[in-house]
């Protein structure tokens, strides 16, 4: 079958402003609670997009670590792309893709850096090859290959030898604070169900449904 003609029918019940929380965040945790349940590989995992250094978007996929009312955390390199991205310009877009479940939610907002002791707390709770990934990796940055990225490891893992492995000080996490998020829901005949929640300068989210 070639990639033009290939298709699928949204078979679902839909989406009605009746089913919707008023707060997005408890909406938007309802539906990651839904894919997590329904087995779906990193419910968690969305992409990312920033403004690069020539004024064009660069998108990549991150991972959440932590999900309230002041927005979606991840955590990343100081040093890398994306950070400098997010310093020069903090704002950003984000999708969570739920294919199975015919769904997607977009985000927009701003970012910024969470405090260091909340970074402090997540890296303590990694895995300690990842500690040492963190360290190893000049992340974004040339390399000649594989081969140095290993002898960088080994040099971190002798290090640390017998101790635990501190957060580095380029390594930390940022928060994505919405301003917009809408739920997408496949309809059959490409009618979607979308629904957009924008936030108000009251602190009040008002809801609105869009055109597919």
């Amino acid at each position: 079958m070639s990639i033009r003609d290939r298709r699928v029918q949204y078979e679902t019940e839909g989406l009605e402003r009746s089913d919707l929380h008023d707060d997005p965040i408890v909406q938007w945790q309802r539906w990651y609670d839904q894919s997590a349940e329904a087995n779906l590989a990193e419910p968690n995992a969305m992409t990312l997009s920033t403004v690069g250094k020539d004024g064009g978007p660069d998108s990549r996929i991150v991972l959440v670590r932590g999900v309230d009312q002041s927005g979606f955390a991840f955590y990343t390199n100081y040093d890398s792309a994306k950070s400098a991205q997010l310093t020069a310009h903090p704002q950003a877009s984000a999708v969570f893709g739920w294919l199975d479940l015919h769904r997607q939610v977009r985000v927009r907002g701003t970012v910024s850096r969470l405090p260091a002791a909340v970074s402090d707390e997540y890296f303590s709770s990694r895995p300690r090859e990842s500690q040492l990934g963190a360290w190893a990796s000049p992340q974004s940055q040339p390399i000649h290959g594989r081969e140095e990225l290993l002898a960088r490891l080994a040099e971190v893992e002798q290090r640390f030898a017998g101790v635990d492995v501190q957060r580095p000080p380029h390594w930390g996490g940022w928060l994505l604070t919405p301003r917009e998020i809408e739920f997408w829901q496949g309809r059959p005949s490409r009618l979607h169900d979308r629904f957009k929640y924008t936030l108000q300068s009251n602190g009040a989210w008002t809801i609105e449904r869009l055109a597919p």
